[in-house]
């Protein structure tokens, strides 16, 4: 399920990197004849498989993009429509958040901690955006700053909120999307049920509690590119007491990653677009070939979180310096060494852990517990190959996120 190669790809948080062209695109005025849509993605195109369908049905959300249609159909201007986008971008995160933890009807017999609802839907939503007809006239940069807000909005982005005042940690964790599914469309991802099942949650630590607030990314390279990683988490950083990337990796095991490199090592995204290349950010002069994690690795590797062993995960693999041959180290990058994979591989989860790590360094905020967590691969029960769900699926999902909680409160805890 995962992409890890041996010690390489897995998936899994500066100023803002690459500029990224959305926040300067400006809405068109008005035209007499609708616009033209625009063609599906490759993710989107995904969804008329049995599985997706299956899932939307058995958790109430089949209704989700048809319902968006209908408002976005009513609307007679920019401004209109991207009220309705942000709205209901909003109202599909959020329920799928009080899905996750217990609040409302489960709306079907899909176990609540499941990620999928909110994954399929969401495309369900960017199709139905794409394939609209404005009544006015809609260019394509405007339409993709549409998409760009559904996006943020129903991904928890935008709705990250702290209480005011002391005596309450402030956390952020962030998961991500289910990926590798020409593999099996079948397939959930255990960061991304976390962030559903913590958002908005108090957790009770050795050092009082802490409110944990949550975000979920995509797995697109070019969305990395575009710095919304950067654009998510740099208003929050200087007031956190810790942060986690959370994405899943290895089988059976939990890994909280030491290292991370400025590597793309090119294993195909959600749309089947790779990219082998260094890591793109904003001032590539400075960069860093590695940045290491802060978050107190010893005590959460010592702590008992439950069943899944805790690593701590010192392996990379780089060029040493006056080489040209890539090598494994296990204890960590040798001086003036080039990367090719952090402890968390050379796909997105190490990546978003690179970002979030150089953003956290070129702020200034060293004493910032902060880096990346990878889950086990989440498992369908033994023979099951055809159905989307089973007991052992929704266990191994539920074990996954009590222990990332676990690990989280850890964290916040550990002086």
């Amino acid at each position: 399920m995962s992409p890890i190669r041996p010690r390489h790809a897995s998936l899994g948080l500066a100023l803002i990197t690459l500029a990224s062209p959305l926040l300067a695109v400006l809405p068109t005025a008005a035209a007499a004849e609708p616009t033209a849509t625009a063609p599906a993605t490759v993710e989107e195109r995904r969804l008329e498989r049995a599985a997706p369908q299956e899932i939307l049905r058995r958790s109430g959300f089949d209704a989700v993009a048809a319902d968006f249609a209908e408002t976005l159909a009513e609307a007679r201007s920019y401004a209109a429509a991207e009220r309705a986008v942000v709205r209901h971008g909003s109202r599909l995160w959020q329920r799928s958040v009080d899905r996750a933890q217990g609040r409302g009807p489960a709306g079907g017999d899909l176990s609540r901690d499941d990620d999928r609802p909110l994954y399929w839907a969401r495309l369900g939503m960017t199709l139905e955006l794409r394939q609209w007809q404005a009544p006015f006239g809609l260019s394509e940069a405007a339409r993709v700053k549409l998409l760009d807000r559904l996006e943020r909005s129903s991904r928890g982005q935008d709705a990250i909120r702290f209480p005011a005042g002391k005596g309450m940690k402030r956390v952020l964790v962030t998961g991500f999307d289910p990926f590798t599914l020409d593999r099996d469309v079948r397939i959930s991802n255990p960061s991304g049920a976390t962030a559903l099942a913590l958002d908005g949650t108090v957790v009770r630590t050795a050092d009082g509690p802490a409110r944990i607030e949550t975000a979920v990314f995509p797995v697109r390279w070019q969305d990395f590119a575009d710095g919304t990683v950067e654009r998510t988490l740099r208003p929050h950083l200087p007031r956190l007491d810790l942060f986690t990337t959370v994405s899943q990796g290895r089988v059976g095991r939990i890994d909280v990653e030491r290292f991370n490199g400025a590597w793309r090592g090119g294993f195909p995204d959600n749309e089947n677009v790779s990219r082998k290349e260094t890591v793109p950010v904003s001032d590539p002069a400075s960069q860093p070939q590695w940045t290491a994690t802060t978050l107190p690795y010893k005590e959460i590797a010592a702590a008992d979180t439950g069943r899944f062993p805790v690593y701590d995960n010192t392996s990379v693999t780089e060029i040493p310096a006056g080489s040209s041959a890539p090598v494994v180290r296990p204890d960590g990058p040798t001086p003036g060494s080039t990367a090719r994979a952090g402890g968390g591989g050379d796909y997105l989860s190490n990546e978003i852990a690179y970002r979030a790590t150089l953003l956290r360094d070129r702020l200034g905020l060293d004493d910032l517990p902060g880096g990346h967590v990878h889950t086990p691969v989440l498992q369908f029960g033994a023979g099951n190959t055809t159905e989307v769900t089973d007991p052992d699926f929704v266990r191994n999902r539920l074990d996954i996120v009590a222990q990332v909680r676990a690990i989280v409160g850890v964290a916040a805890g550990a002086r």
